[in-house]
């Protein structure tokens, strides 16, 4: 009985701490989607040369002062996807989205979609741009050389039985 009444409990604080949780969410997500409409109501794309690109903290990455004091103090010490790219004759410090800074290429001149200094999307000006290879996954990968494995083990095989075969035809 008295374990039955602890176990309600602490289903009761389970279930209102999912609730919580879900109108957060919730609240977070209509926050984000209000900030991606307008980032992107004042994008423009821009041909760019990308120079460099890298991963580096706020303070490295060589931005003005006032775009480092309007960025929480939780996110300064975090490392941000930087592109430097030259943007007609000026070379700028630009900021990108992480999904967008792998489809970046380096020493290329792509059109990009950007607001003020952050780099939206990128498309290649002359040519498509070249995609990265898709990374593969630890169990990807000790598949492909269990394979491997088996595939030589066969070639030795094949290897041995051709071999016997020649001496037998020999004799």
């Amino acid at each position: 009985m008295k374990w039955g009444i602890i176990l309600l409990i602490i289903l009761g604080v389970v279930l209102v701490g999912l609730i919580v949780l879900s109108l957060i969410g919730r609240k977070l997500q209509k926050k984000s989607d209000a900030a991606q409409e307008n980032i992107m109501a004042g994008a423009q794309y821009y041909s760019i040369m990308v120079i460099d690109k890298k991963r580096m903290k706020l303070s490295q990455a060589g931005f003005p002062q006032i775009i480092i004091d309007q960025t929480p103090k939780w996110l300064r010490g975090r490392k941000i996807p930087v592109v430097k790219a030259k943007i007609g004759p000026k070379i700028a410090s630009l900021m990108c989205d992480d999904k967008v800074f792998d489809k970046v290429p380096v020493k290329k001149e792509v059109k990009a979609l950007m607001n003020g200094i952050y780099i939206i999307d990128v498309k290649g000006l002359r040519s498509g741009l070249d995609t990265a290879p898709v990374k593969k996954g630890f169990f990807s990968k000790l598949r492909t050389k269990a394979q491997n494995v088996l595939d030589e083990e066969k070639k030795q095989k094949k290897a041995k039985e051709t071999a016997e075969t020649k001496k037998g035809k020999k004799k």
